[in-house]
């Protein structure tokens, strides 16, 4: 049994608007890739910016430090050391000033630098290394902001990488990603956290990717977390009655791989619908 590694606890947020988060609990053990999952409106974007949030001002979200009891508020360390500790990525880099890829990359390393230190060559090394396990070699020396969105969001995937922080927080990573892209994101994000002591929490609209690589589902719904599976260790029908409440008539087709891996995948169920 993986340990308990990040917790969210009663969170709260309120907007102008009248929607809110309301008491949103749920944890991500150590190893694990984590997807909110919920309609349009339901909270995601909202959810991840909170708990960025609240980790800067409150305990509510807490990392459980490697062999040791009880937790660490995120309340007691600086911005700086929470930079080490967490890779937030947002659907938009903010990066708005021209700089070339392999800089943007560079930047991932700013937590761990002196005020006035600049990148050595290691730096540069790995740098250049994590944008050729992405496909990008040939783009370092471009200017970030002629990229295509697909491209920049690889870039900041990138600069996650070479941070090698505990958490990665990713809001619809593969937003801008053609479909191969989409599933090498996939494939990367996992094999960042799988068997080592961090996680990812992301969101993503598509139940199908999800189901293909997340080890948790985090269900949102109306600012509500109405649950969490994972469809490893949950039978097949209380997954597809958990994914129901969010994406109505829908079904879940179980195929066994050839490694012995089962593969659930959503179809529509027509006849419900018609129905």
């Amino acid at each position: 049994m993986r340990r308990d590694f990040f917790m969210v606890e009663s969170l709260f947020a309120e907007y102008g608007t009248g929607f809110g988060l309301k008491d949103i609990s749920f944890t991500v053990r150590a190893g694990e890739l984590a997807v909110l999952l919920g309609g349009n409106g339901s909270g995601k974007t909202t959810l991840l910016r909170a708990v960025c949030q609240q980790m800067r001002h409150s305990g509510f979200c807490r990392l459980l430090p490697s062999g040791k009891d009880g937790a660490v508020t995120f309340e007691e360390q600086s911005v700086r050391s929470l930079a080490r500790l967490v890779s937030y990525i947002p659907q938009r880099s903010g990066i708005a000033v021209g700089m070339t890829v392999e800089d943007a990359v560079l930047m991932g390393f700013n937590p761990w630098l002196g005020l006035f230190e600049k990148p050595g060559t290691e730096h540069i090394k790995r740098a250049e290394s994590a944008l050729f396990s992405l496909g990008l070699e040939g783009l370092s020396k471009r200017d970030y902001l002629t990229l295509s969105e697909g491209q920049k969001q690889l870039v900041m995937l990138a600069r996650t990488i070479i941070e090698d922080s505990g958490l990665l927080i990713l809001d619809e990573p593969d937003s801008a990603l053609d479909f191969a892209n989409r599933y090498g994101i996939m494939q990367k994000l996992s094999g960042l956290v799988r068997g080592k002591e961090r996680a990812a929490v992301l969101s993503l609209h598509d139940p199908m990717l999800a189901l293909a690589f997340a080890d948790a589902l985090i269900l949102i719904k109306e600012g509500r977390c109405i649950g969490t599976v994972r469809p490893a260790e949950a039978d097949v029908s209380a997954t597809e009655a958990a994914l129901r409440q969010i994406y109505g008539p829908m079904r879940l087709l179980a195929f066994e791989e050839e490694t012995g891996k089962r593969r659930l995948v959503p179809v529509w169920d027509e006849k419900e619908e018609r129905a």
